[in-house]
Formats: C-alpha cells, sequence, structure tokens
C-alpha cells in the first residue's frame, strides 16, 4: 500500500514538473531555444539520477526551471546543444551543493557557475566542473563567506591560479607584428 502511494505522489510530482518545464519555452523561445516533451522528461530523469547520486533529496520545487532561466541567454547555448547542457549543469549544481555543504544558497551557486561558465570556462562544462567550483567550494569550506556579500558574483578572481591574458598588451603586441 505505502508503493502506491509512493508512486501515486512521483507521478504527480513528475507531471507538474513535466508542467513548468514546458513553460520555461514562453521565455527561452526568445533565445532560440525550447525542450521537447522528451526532453522535458530527460531532464527529469537526469535529475533524479542527480539527486540519487550525491545522496540529496528535493523538497517541493526543483531547481532545473531555476537552472534554465540563468543560463538560457548564454553565448554558448544553442538548440543542438540545449538539453545536454543542462543535464550537465543540473548534475554540477547538485555535485557542487554538496561540495560546498550547502553553505551556499541556490542562488548564490547559481550566480558564481553563470559567471564562470561565461567569462572563464567559455562553455565548457568541464572545466567549469573541474576547476573553477572545486576552488569556490574550497574556499566556502575554509571559511571564506565573501560571496554572501556578492550574491556569487565576482569571486573567482581571488581563487584563480592562472594567469589571464591582458587585452591591452595583446592589442600592442598585435600592432608591434602587423603595423
Amino acid at each position: 500500500m505505502n508503493e502506491s502511494l509512493l508512486e501515486v505522489l512521483q507521478s504527480q510530482k513528475e507531471k507538474k514538473e513535466l508542467s513548468v518545464l514546458m513553460q520555461c519555452n514562453e521565455k527561452t523561445e526568445s533565445f532560440g531555444l525550447s525542450l521537447t516533451e522528451e526532453d522535458a522528461h530527460e531532464l527529469v530523469l537526469c535529475r533524479n539520477a542527480s539527486l540519487k547520486k550525491y545522496r540529496r533529496v528535493e523538497f517541493g520545487e526543483g531547481i532545473l526551471d531555476k537552472l534554465i532561466f540563468t543560463f538560457c541567454d548564454s553565448q554558448y547555448i544553442n538548440q543542438e546543444n540545449y538539453r545536454e547542457i543542462m543535464e550537465e549543469l543540473q548534475d554540477i549544481f547538485y555535485s557542487f551543493k554538496n561540495e560546498a555543504m550547502d553553505l551556499l544558497t541556490d542562488d548564490e551557486l547559481l550566480t558564481f557557475m553563470k559567471e564562470q561558465f561565461e567569462e572563464i570556462c567559455m562553455g565548457d562544462t568541464e572545466y567549469l566542473e573541474s576547476t573553477c567550483l572545486p576552488r569556490f567550494a574550497s574556499a566556502i569550506r575554509s571559511g571564506d563567506r565573501d560571496y554572501v556579500k556578492s550574491g556569487g558574483k565576482g569571486e573567482y578572481e581571488k581563487l584563480s591560479e592562472e594567469q589571464r591574458w591582458d587585452g591591452e598588451l595583446f592589442m600592442d603586441v598585435i600592432k608591434e607584428l602587423f603595423w
């Protein structure tokens, strides 16, 4: 009897989630992105797998619609890679909620992820997952709380170990080479 009730509740929750994801198309279509019902269903299945993998439980609404709204205007996401990148980003999201010991709000983590995805990772989810987020999570576990004031924005530069190239210097070198 209890299994039947659980199955019914799970089915109702999945139907609601699918409806919410399909409603996301109203906003994302202006960016050339839309989910089919099959895409939405696949995202929900991947989300469930991520929750199980990271031993997380979601009460109430999931993160998928927030994730979609945060990243739908990305210069690195197009219709061809949309579902795949959303699957990767949601897996990364749950992983780093754990890595940061749940000290970050969803919005702080999403803000940090989006900024790094666009500016540092150039749309590379593997780099986001293997470099930017581990450093951020490590700083948080070590007691850094600057992200609270910034909402997660502008935090990576103090964590970055890579030397970034200087645009002005680059232009000077180009001028020397060609003028």
